[in-house]
């Protein structure tokens, strides 16, 4: 099995960050195997086409605006991907849709696409995530971990540094 995590987000726009910094801090917290790469997407789109081509999970990370309070975890897979894209919550969705729509068309979709997500305080100019979302990123951490868990690949924790 072949799986990526992805975290996109614009990490200028307080909030909208939390999806890279949410694949960062699982890259500090566990030893990745072989099998799967932790990629920072940014704000890319069209340029992740072959990064993500023909894996077998997708793993995404990103602000998911859902309507509920600040800090809620958001997850969608299988048949509710889709309804998300078309739905618009995410800020990067556009990017993404069009990625996905593309690989589609290629014959290179990823197996498996679950999107884990936090919903957004702000997105105004700011490097840092609001009080509520920065609670939340170990908790996404730990679902991404699961994601992978749940489909046979271990992820080893680092020793803690101090």
């Amino acid at each position: 099995m072949r799986a990526i995590v992805l975290g996109i987000g614009n990490t200028i726009l307080s909030d909208e960050g939390v999806g890279v910094r949410a694949a960062l801090e699982l890259q500090d917290r566990y030893t990745i195997p072989g099998e799967v790469s932790v990629v920072d997407g940014g704000t890319a789109g069209m340029e992740l086409l072959d990064i993500i081509a023909g894996v077998d999970l997708l793993v995404v990370l990103d602000t998911v605006k859902a309507g509920g309070p600040a800090g809620s975890i958001v997850r969608l897979s299988a048949e509710h991907v889709p309804v998300f894209f078309r739905k618009k919550l995410s800020p990067h969705q556009i990017g993404l849709c069009d990625v996905l729509a593309a690989l589609e068309f290629a014959g290179q979709l990823p197996g498996e696409v679950v999107v884990l997500g936090v919903e957004p305080g702000t997105l105004e100019l700011g490097t840092e995530l609001t009080e509520a979302v920065r609670e939340r990123v170990p908790r996404l951490v730990e679902l991404a971990a699961g994601e992978l868990a749940a489909r046979g690949i271990a992820l080893q924790p680092r020793a803690l540094r101090h």
